[in-house]
């Protein structure tokens, strides 16, 4: 009995075994084969874009997506396709969009996309929606149609905003790259991308964070490209609304500012502090105004005035865009008249030395300490009291 069991369970189990494989390698196959056929398309439609073929573009989809992306002057477009979930005759995709600007960016960007996909009677598939996935932020085309405005050093992407004004941002910026490149050097691009959306909410979809993050900051830098300095795909990102209520100076402060991050970006990693990042950017978007420095720290001068000098330079989490405004401006502040100390005791030279030095270190611990030693030939300790003394003076 136990004998006639096996016997009859085995080939059972063989053939079990066998329709499983059929029935798999025949699914299998129609999802590799749906995979293919929706990369064909994807490719057909990025070639499409590049050459500017608007209507072998339209053949494959979503063809407002085009007239958005008309002004970008794109140099590569790519899908690549890492999920496919069939739902009757339609779909949704996930894919990886690499994408990089002709003459500004060194290595393309990476973002993640998910489409949502039908396929006609005749069996081809097309793009009926192409937007962020997940937590991705969006793209500025994402929010309507870029209008584009080129500098000598500079282009300016914007969305609900005039060509006039575009040139006004593209004018500052131009006058941000070679004040930046005096003090910093030339070992960086030298070109700057701005994104201008419509309003503080177009930005923090940008950002793929909460308007109320960014609510009076007027402009921010991010690293596109995972902050790398050897593929450095920078983007300055416009708060138009905190943008607009500046002076010429405090425009012209804070493009300058943000172009200085632009440049120092593969001097600064983890090892690099807030302060030292924040305050030399601030250095050299003040460098030239003739602002004094109660003028250009008011609220830290109202604390020295009433009798409260930082005990020490402010920490990384006293940058976050939550912070209170007036700490968070203090902090701001504190770093500015930090490498102003350096620039006015060690020299211009040496200020930009140590920003290398630290940065030079791939963690934080001790980054600091060996480039006071190296560098600036100091203790943590001395020029934190240092640090103190010229703030009382220049302050008090």
């Amino acid at each position: 009995m136990a004998g006639r069991g096996r016997a009859w369970h085995a080939p059972l189990v063989g053939l079990c075994l066998l329709l499983t494989s059929l029935t798999g390698c025949r699914g299998q196959s129609g999802t590799d084969a749906a995979k293919a056929e929706v990369q064909q398309m994807l490719d057909r439609r990025a070639a499409a874009l590049l050459r500017h073929d608007e209507t072998a573009y339209d053949a494959t989809g979503s063809p407002a997506q085009y007239g958005h992306l008309r002004a970008v002057p794109l140099a590569s477009w790519a899908y690549r396709l890492t999920a496919l979930h069939r739902d009757g005759t339609g779909a949704t995709a996930d894919a990886r969009l690499r994408y990089r600007i002709r003459d500004y960016d060194k290595a393309p960007v990476t973002t993640d996309r998910r489409l949502t996909l039908t396929r006609t009677a005749g069996g081809h598939w097309y793009v009926a929606a192409d937007r962020p996935a997940g937590k991705a932020g969006q793209q500025l085309w994402d929010e309507g149609t870029v209008v584009a405005a080129r500098g000598e050093h500079s282009l300016v992407l914007g969305v609900g905003q005039s060509g006039a004004e575009l040139r006004g941002y593209a004018r500052l910026a131009d006058r941000a790259v070679p004040a930046v490149s005096r003090e910093w050097g030339t070992d960086w691009t030298r070109r700057v991308v701005l994104l201008v959306p419509e309003d503080l909410a177009g930005m923090a979809r940008l950002l793929g964070s909460p308007a109320s993050s960014y609510r009076g900051i007027a402009a921010v830098t991010t690293g596109e490209v995972g902050g790398s300095g050897s593929a450095p795909a920078d983007r300055v990102i416009v708060n138009p609304e905190a943008y607009a209520i500046l002076g010429d100076v405090g425009k012209q402060v804070v493009l300058t500012h943000e172009t200085t991050h632009v440049a120092t970006r593969a001097h600064t990693d983890a090892a690099t502090p807030l302060w030292l990042s924040e305050g030399y950017a601030d250095w050299i978007g003040y460098l030239g105004t003739g602002r004094t420095a109660p003028q250009a720290a008011p609220e830290l001068t109202r604390a020295v005035q009433d009798g409260h000098v930082p005990a020490h330079l402010p920490a990384d989490k006293d940058f976050g865009f939550s912070t209170e405004a007036v700490a968070l401006a203090r902090a701001y502040e504190s770093g500015w008249l930090a490498c102003r100390m350096i620039a006015d005791r060690w020299g211009e030279v040496r200020l930009g030395e140590f920003y290398r030095a630290v940065g030079a270190h791939t963690k934080r611990a001790g980054a600091v300490e060996d480039a006071l030693k190296k560098v600036l030939g100091t203790t943590p300790e001395e020029f934190t009291a240092q640090w103190q003394d010229y703030v009382r003076a220049q302050l008090g």
